[in-house]
Parts: C-alpha cells; sequence; structure tokens
C-alpha cells in the first residue's frame, strides 16, 4: 500500500498507544490528545441527560405515566449498564476509531463487520439528526418564552419552520466547531460534564424548592396513564409501557463516543473502557433524581396529558408542560436554558463521534466515496466525514417539516427509533461474536474475566426483545386498516431501516462480498502483540 511504512519509520519513539495501534494495524494519523477525563466526557455528553430526559420524556409519559420512569429507568439502565460493561472489555481488547465495526470484523469476519459498521453508523447519523432536533425545539420554545414577536412573526409563525431553521443553525454551528482540531473538541466535552453536572443539580434544586406543592410518593411510584390511543388492560402491560422504555434505551445511548474516540485518546485501551460504563453509571444516577424531580413537581398531570393546544400549548405529555405549570416564569426561563445549552454541547459530541465512525468505515474503504471520507486535514481532522454526516442528519429529518394529526412529534419519535435499533444492533453483533469465541478471546488490559458468559447473552436479549418494539406503531392511526389511518402518523423506523438493510443485502451479495475483506492495514507489519499488555479483571 503507498500509505504503508516500515516499522522502524512509523515506530521509533512511538508511545504504547501507538503500539498497540499498530499492532491493529493502523498508523497514527489523528492527534492523540484526548486524556481519559475527556474520553469519558465525551460519552457522558452524547447520553446528555439535559436532552433526553428532556426531549423524550413525552413517550414515557404517554405510554406508560410515571411507572415508565420510576421504575422503568432503573430497570433499564441496570441491562444497558450490562451491555456497557461487555462493550468496555471489546474496547479495551481493540481501541480504534471503528470502534465496534473492528471488533466484528475481527471476531466474525468481513461480513460481520460490514453490517455492523453500517448499523452503527446509520445509528450514529440518526442520533446526530435527532439531539439536534430535540435541541431546536428547546431553543424555539425558548425564544418564543422570551419573545412574543419571535413567536408569533418569524417564519410567520409556524412553529414547525421555526424549529426547522433552528435545526440546520444548530448542525451548521456544530460543523464548524467539529472543523477544529480535536483539542477543540475535548474542551468543550469536558465543559460539557460540568454544565451537566451542574446544571441538572440546578434543575433539581428548582424543582424541590420553586413548586409549591408536589406529587406525593405513591403517585410517583405507582400510577399509570396511557394516552397512546390503544386500549389499557393486558394491552398496556406487553405493549404500551414498553414502548415507554423507548425514553431510557434513547437517553442512554451514544456510549460507544469513548471508543470511535480511541485513537485520539491517551492509554485508549484502559481510558476508552472506563469511559463506556462509567459514563452510563453516573449518567442513570443523574438522570433518574433529574426524572423523579420532573415526577414529583407534576403536580396537573391531566393538564400535562392534553391534547388541546389551548390547555397545555407544549405537547401532551412534554415536560415543559410540567416546568410550566409547576414554576415561576424566570424558574421555568431558567430550567429552559439550562436545558438547552447542555443539548447544544451533546449536538457537538454527536456529531464528534459519528464523523469518527465514518472516517474510520472509509479508511478500510466500507462507504462509497471513502477516499473522500476518510482524508484528514492538517489539523488531524477528518472535516470531509464531519460535513458529509451534517449533511446527512438533516435529510433524514425533513419528515419532520409534516405535523402528524394528534399533535406527536412522530417523525422525531421515528427517528429516535431508527438510532436506538441501529446503535444497539450493531452493539449486539460484536457481544454475541465475543460470547461464541469463550476462551479464545484475547482480552486486553480491562476485562470481564469470566462473567461475560452471562454477561453477553443478558446484553443480547435485551437487544433483542427492545428492538423489536420501538419497530412498531406509537399510536393506532399508524396501523395499517384502522379506520384513521394516515401516514403522517406512521413510525417509518421499520420502513427506513428495512429498506436500508435490504440495499445492504443486496450490495453485498451482488458486489460487495468479492472485494471487501474488512479491515485494512495502514502499517506494514505488527510490531506489539497483544500479549504485551497486562489483563486486569473486572
Amino acid at each position: 500500500m503507498d500509505n504503508q511504512k516500515t516499522s522502524n519509520e512509523n515506530l521509533a519513539g512511538a508511545s504504547e498507544d501507538e503500539r498497540l495501534l499498530a499492532s491493529l494495524g493502523y498508523k497514527q494519523e489523528l492527534k492523540r490528545s484526548w486524556s481519559a477525563f475527556s474520553n469519558f466526557a465525551i460519552s457522558f455528553s452524547m447520553i446528555s441527560i439535559l436532552s433526553g430526559c428532556f426531549t423524550t420524556f413525552g413517550q414515557a409519559w404517554n405510554n406508560g405515566g410515571p411507572i415508565a420512569i420510576s421504575i422503568g429507568w432503573p430497570l433499564i439502565s441496570f441491562f444497558i449498564l450490562i451491555i456497557g460493561f461487555c462493550m468496555s472489555e471489546l474496547a479495551s481488547a481493540y481501541p480504534t476509531s471503528g470502534g465496534i465495526y473492528w471488533w466484528a470484523s475481527r471476531l466474525g469476519g468481513a461480513k460481520a463487520g460490514f453490517f455492523t459498521g453500517w448499523l452503527n453508523l446509520i445509528g450514529l447519523l440518526a442520533v446526530n439528526a435527532s439531539v439536534v432536533y430535540g435541541a431546536a425545539t428547546f431553543l424555539n420554545i425558548t425564544l418564543s418564552t422570551y419573545s412574543g414577536d419571535y413567536a408569533t412573526h418569524f417564519l410567520g409563525g409556524n412553529y414547525i419552520f421555526q424549529q426547522f431553521f433552528l435545526f440546520m443553525l444548530i448542525m451548521l454551528i456544530s460543523t464548524l466547531l467539529n472543523s477544529f482540531e480535536s483539542r477543540i473538541q475535548a474542551i468543550i466535552n469536558n465543559i460539557s460534564v460540568w454544565w451537566h453536572v451542574l446544571g441538572a443539580a440546578a434543575i433539581i434544586i428548582i424543582l424541590v424548592i420553586g413548586p409549591s406543592q408536589h406529587q406525593d410518593l405513591n403517585w410517583v411510584f405507582t400510577n399509570r396513564i396511557n394516552n397512546s390511543g390503544f386500549s389499557n388492560g393486558i394491552t398496556y402491560w406487553i405493549y404500551i409501557l414498553p414502548l415507554g422504555f423507548l425514553l431510557t434505551q434513547y437517553t442512554i445511548t451514544g456510549f460507544d463516543a469513548s471508543a470511535h474516540l480511541s485513537e485520539e485518546t491517551q492509554q485508549a485501551n484502559i481510558s476508552s473502557a472506563k469511559g463506556i460504563w462509567k459514563s452510563i453509571f453516573y449518567s442513570a444516577i443523574g438522570g433518574y433524581v433529574l426524572l423523579i424531580a420532573f415526577l414529583f413537581a407534576a403536580t396537573k398531570p391531566a393538564t400535562v396529558s392534553s391534547f388541546d393546544p389551548a390547555v397545555n400549548p407544549y405537547g401532551a405529555g412534554s415536560v415543559i408542560s410540567i416546568l410550566f405549570s409547576a414554576l415561576s416564569p424566570l424558574l421555568f426561563k431558567w430550567v429552559l436554558i439550562i436545558s438547552t445549552i447542555g443539548q447544544f454541547f451533546c449536538s457537538v459530541a454527536c456529531l464528534t463521534s459519528c464523523s469518527r465512525m465514518l472516517y474510520a468505515f472509509s479508511r478500510d474503504k466500507a462507504i462509497p466515496g471513502h477516499r473522500y471520507w476518510s482524508k484528514v486535514n492538517k489539523r488531524q481532522v477528518p472535516v470531509h466525514a464531519v460535513l458529509i454526516s451534517s449533511i446527512i442528519g438533516i435529510a433524514i429529518t425533513l419528515p419532520a417539516l409534516w405535523k402528524s394529526p394528534r399533535g406527536i412529534p412522530t417523525a422525531f419519535y421515528a427517528v429516535v427509533s431508527i438510532s436506538v435499533i441501529s446503535l444497539y444492533l450493531s452493539f449486539l453483533i460484536p457481544i454475541w461474536l465475543r460470547w461464541k469465541m469463550g476462551q479464545r478471546f484475547v482480552p486486553g488490559a480491562w476485562s470481564l474475566g469470566r462473567k461475560y458468559k452471562w454477561m453477553n447473552l443478558v446484553a443480547v436479549l435485551e437487544i433483542a426483545v427492545t428492538s423489536i418494539y420501538f419497530l412498531l406503531p406509537f399510536e393506532p392511526a399508524a396501523v395499517p386498516g384502522n379506520k384513521d389511518f394516515t401516514w403522517l402518523a406512521v413510525n417509518y423506523a421499520p420502513i427506513l431501516l428495512g429498506a436500508t438493510l435490504l440495499v445492504l443485502w443486496l450490495w453485498w451479495n451482488l458486489s460487495v462480498k468479492k472485494w471487501f475483506r474488512g479491515p485494512v492495514r495502514t502499517i506494514s507489519n505488527e510490531v506489539v502483540t497483544e500479549s504485551a499488555f497486562a489483563v486486569k479483571d473486572f
């Protein structure tokens, strides 16, 4: 290969990180300037309890009510933490920017790597779009709260057009920030961690002292709400309530960012592993306290559940409805500002992670136009990958320009579903392959030891079950054959995801399998063996 170098040229005076990367087949092209804290920070910022807990709160409120949160959040968080532990072990063994895709290729061959990579990339593109759109929604409400003229005159007062304009504006700013050297993104994510910690703490304090009254403990942990349009009874427990778990599954995602930034992180075989599970653990705790504070402040549940814009202008189940009815105008505005800024930080982190995955996958020639997307500029940033990630994010969110008949942001939840399903299915493949490999797997410096035997299986089962649920309709009008059926209500996640997988399957069988062999080495030979790194049991 024309970009290969001899081991002496490439690794003279190299660090341990560079030698480990060389043993995996890659020369150091990205700037390794991230600390362990910065690596943790990007996953923590992508999870962003100031984003997911706010923007998808309505999914849990309308599909299950308080128990979907008070009981559902810790239950699902436990399973996600197990998934994180399984991924941490793989990140330690294979600390590359390709992350999940590279693991699957190493453990299961080129075909496993190809489909895993595309699922992961689709998920990252979708989560980037959904986070930016959620930030735009909150920014639009914040601006409308501060300026009546903006609410009624900007873009004709059409809030859907306003949100989409802000969506594109935030995407543009995020793209510009991600075009600077990676050290800038590390600083932004470090700031983001403290903004999320202090911001969430401030909101919790506001929700404790601000409202004149609070809900009782019994209501928070036992009350059920069904605004889905589907019937109650057994349907509530086996269909509606699990749909409410999308709040948790969506919020606590994106933690694979720690793996994608491995090649820019110091001591990556330890730092990326800890970054994954620690970001999940601390987000689960912080998010739960924040959500419980929302529920205790929800003293007007009928108003929050109303679909009548005259009663509830913020949408049925929206957390903003709770905040508006429970807080003074000043405190309400402060909470909006804190959350919106947190969501902006999350947007920047999402684009960083997505672009690194796109860069790594292109480096291995798995994407059309790979020569362009795998280029890095003089600041060692894959700026072309950043740009195309933004453009695709805007394209897949275009359906949000059309409103669902019941006022539910169906397009937004569809993008959310696509991100959750695609990301978690991409996690499932290497976790399953690692379990099948058993004792033949050579661990890195951070290992599960023998616990992998049950943890891998639990992780695979959880992902399989939740993925099926998030492909299902969110309301009766989305069910074919229903008298009120309309395409505007359809959860288009299975359509888009199914069509994409079909295209990938055809592409693989007609062309890709003839030339794609998985990860492409960019360095001449291995100098550092995996056995040079000590193994530490979890």
